[in-house]
């Protein structure tokens, strides 16, 4: 849920948000998020909610068939509005923490309430989906759980369509219907990000960073990032701490003045 406007960008996708919306995702996609709009007066302020889905099972005998219409599109990501009813209880989530004796008994509450009032939105079909174990959203999110965890081996298609017991071409169809990538793209997504945070928070150099993450050809793995993030990676993340140190240094002048 979100305060202020946000921005979600994958590989071939944009979406945003603005206040007060929702972004609901159903598979772990590799995205960057960019803040484009905040201020002093209004902050952007966000809350992240993880579903269990065996509780979204558990609920539907009682959200009945009214809401039970398919996703309006396979996308692993969208945008709804956030409810009054469901920003009470998102607010009242939140003053749990100012509460830590009720949270044994009330944070149970609160979550399926959350859950239901998402079962109840315009986003029903896409959560039951995600609650079904055979369906094909189920398939291809095991099939991104296996690409994250083994990022850094090389993508063989037919072990990948083995292990989610489905075809190669099922894989393909839907795999990219949900994700808007295929398979090798999502794999090469997830290299580079990790790639970057390396270099970034562990000070990795380049050509160990590419290194680490699978790839054997610094040269491609030059050109793939430069394609990505539009810089080649020791400009790229160069400027990135250039920006950075510019933020803390512009708050410390704030802080001084104050």
């Amino acid at each position: 849920m979100h305060r202020a406007q946000n921005r979600w960008c994958s590989a071939t996708t944009s979406t945003a948000t603005a206040a007060p919306d929702y972004l609901l995702t159903s598979i772990d996609l590799p995205v960057t998020t960019q803040i484009v709009e905040a201020s002093v007066e209004k902050p952007y302020l966000s809350v992240t909610f993880q579903i269990d889905t065996t509780r979204i099972a558990g609920l539907l005998d009682h959200v009945g068939t009214q809401t039970s219409a398919p996703a309006p599109s396979a996308r692993g990501m969208a945008v709804s509005s956030v409810t009054p009813d469901l920003e009470d209880a998102a607010i009242r989530l939140l003053r749990l923490l100012d509460r830590p004796d009720d949270i044994p008994a009330l944070l149970p509450l609160i979550e399926q309430e959350i859950i239901y009032r998402l079962l109840t939105g315009p986003q029903s079909g896409r959560l039951r989906q995600m609650a079904i174990a055979e369906s094909q959203s189920h398939q291809i999110s095991r099939a991104c759980i296996w690409l994250k965890e083994h990022y850094n081996l090389p993508l063989k298609i037919d072990d990948l369509a083995n292990r989610v017991s489905m075809s190669v071409s099922s894989l393909h169809h839907h795999f990219k219907a949900i994700t808007a990538m295929s398979p090798m793209q999502y794999q090469k997504q997830l290299r580079l990000q990790e790639a970057r945070r390396l270099m970034l928070e562990d000070m990795l150099d380049a050509g160990s960073a590419g290194h680490q993450v699978g790839y054997e050809s610094q040269s491609q793995f030059s050109r793939e990032y430069a394609r990505q993030f539009g810089e080649p990676p020791l400009r790229d993340v160069g400027r990135v701490r250039r920006s950075l140190m510019d933020r803390l240094t512009g708050g410390m002048e704030i802080l001084s003045e104050g």
